[in-house]
C-alpha cells in the first residue's frame, strides 16, 4: 500500500498541471470576478461575499464605496448605516461589524494600508484565509494560498484532487499538487469554469475541456 502512494501522488500531481494548463488556455483572462479599484474595495468586497454571490455584491459595493471611499472614512461609519447599504448581502449585522472593525483595525495599527502577509491580513476582523489569499493574490501578486470557494471545492473533488470537504485541506493540498506560480490563477480559471461548463446542477461535460483529464468522481458514466 505505502509503494503506491508516489505513483499516486505523481499521477495526481500531473492531473492537476494539466488541468491548470488546460484552464490557462480556456479561460486566460479570467480575473476576479468582484468589482474592484483598490485594495480597500476588494477586501471589503470579499467579505462581502460570504454566502452571497458575487453579482449580488457587485451590485451593493458601488453605493457603500460612494458613500464610504476610505478606509478612514468606513472607519468612522455608523453600524446602522452600513447595515442598511449591505442588507441585501445577507449576515448583515455581522458583516457591516466586520468590515466596519476590519477599517478601525487598519487605521489604527496599520496605518489605514492592507498588509501583505497572511498572518496580518488574517488579524483583521472579518478576514479569514480564504479572504487573505484572493486580496493578497488578486491585488498584490503574491501567491500566499489556493482560494478555495464553493467551485473550487465542488471542482476538485470532482476532478479527483482532492477527497476532502475542508477547505483548509483542500487548499493545502492544491497547494501541493501545483507550482505556486499557479496558485492564483488556477482559483480566479476554475471559477469561471464552474459557473459557465462545470455547473454544480447540470454540469456541460460533453462541452468541457478538461472532461479527457476528469474521472468525474461522484457522476454517473457518460452514455
Amino acid at each position: 500500500m505505502a509503494s503506491s502512494l508516489p505513483s499516486a501522488l505523481a499521477d495526481k500531481r500531473k492531473r492537476a498541471r494539466k488541468v491548470a494548463s488546460l484552464l490557462a488556455q480556456t479561460y486566460g483572462d479570467a480575473q476576479c470576478a468582484l468589482h474592484h479599484t483598490s485594495a480597500y474595495e476588494l477586501v471589503v468586497a470579499t467579505i462581502l461575499s460570504a454566502q452571497c454571490t458575487d453579482e449580488r455584491v457587485n451590485m451593493v459595493t458601488p453605493a457603500l464605496f460612494a458613500r464610504y471611499p476610505t478606509v478612514e472614512v468606513l472607519a468612522e461609519s455608523k453600524q446602522e448605516d452600513v447595515e442598511q447599504l449591505i442588507k441585501s448581502t445577507g449576515f448583515f449585522r455581522a458583516k457591516a461589524e466586520n468590515i466596519r472593525g476590519m477599517a478601525r483595525k487598519l487605521v489604527d495599527e496599520f496605518g489605514g494600508e492592507l498588509p501583505q502577509t497572511l498572518d496580518e491580513m488574517t488579524s483583521l476582523p472579518g478576514v479569514g484565509r480564504k479572504t487573505a489569499n484572493v486580496v493578497l493574490g488578486t491585488w498584490f501578486g503574491l501567491p500566499t494560498g489556493v482560494v478555495v470557494d464553493t467551485h473550487v471545492k465542488r471542482i476538485s473533488n470532482l476532478l479527483g484532487l482532492t477527497e476532502s470537504s475542508n477547505p483548509e485541506i483542500i487548499e493545502r493540498e492544491l497547494a501541493a499538487l501545483l507550482p505556486k506560480e499557479e496558485w492564483i490563477n488556477f482559483s480566479h480559471r476554475l471559477i469561471h469554469h464552474g459557473r459557465r461548463i462545470c455547473i454544480a446542477r447540470r454540469p456541460k461535460c460533453l462541452e468541457c475541456p478538461l472532461l479527457k483529464v476528469c474521472p468525474r468522481v461522484g457522476l454517473k458514466p457518460l452514455e
